[in-house]
């Protein structure tokens, strides 16, 4: 069975990893990186964004 990118995406950031535009396209083909991020925290996934030197770097947060 296929995954989506959302779910090979979430299942990258449960597992601890941070992810970087560029990793998800060539670990996901995903081009838009940051909607997928979108979907997954309308989904209700708490997902922080750290920005290094003008890259958007993803990883999963801690809900308070």
């Amino acid at each position: 069975m296929l995954k989506t990118q959302e779910e090979s995406i979430l299942r990258w950031l449960d597992e601890g990893q941070e992810l970087t535009p560029m990793q998800a396209l060539n670990s996901f083909g995903c081009f838009r990186l940051a909607s997928r991020i979108c979907n997954l925290r309308k989904k209700g996934y708490c997902i922080e964004t750290e920005r290094r030197n003008g890259h958007a770097v993803y990883r999963m947060g801690w809900r308070a």
